[in-house]
């Protein structure tokens, strides 16, 4: 004998109207980071700019340095020192046996380049006797 189970007639509701609420509500959040999102990569990428202006200008000062030592033209070989992209952003100072070289990064805000231009010097010592 086998026993034949009725409907009950307080069978819960079923919570789809709360799933659908939930993914209305993770589809507002990620829309909502999504400029937050951006905002930090551009972030993140600007400093790497920084960072890379950075070593630009102190291999530009090095090699400056060396043709003062070698008595040869150091602002264009400061200038061939860095890559073509960079040689624009650049500005090479020479005053005696010293060379100041600062590199502005490579980014599409103008204010945040000249606060993050890197300045490297190098000095190639006391005048030769």
């Amino acid at each position: 004998m086998s026993a034949v189970r009725q409907p009950s007639a307080a069978r819960p509701s079923c919570p789809r109207t709360r799933l659908g609420e939930a993914a209305g509500q993770a589809s507002v959040e990620l829309v909502a980071l999504l400029p937050l999102t951006l905002l930090i990569g551009l972030a993140i990428l600007t400093l790497l700019a920084a960072r890379a202006a950075s070593g630009q200008a102190a291999a530009a000062a090095q090699a400056g340095a060396m043709a003062l030592i070698q008595d040869t033209d150091a602002r264009a070989a400061a200038r061939a020192a860095l890559p073509p992209a960079a040689r624009g952003r650049a500005t090479i100072e020479v005053q005696g046996r010293a060379i100041a070289v600062t590199v502005r990064p490579a980014t599409e805000l103008d204010f945040l380049a000249n606060a993050l231009a890197a300045t490297a010097s190098a000095d190639a010592g006391p005048e030769p006797r």
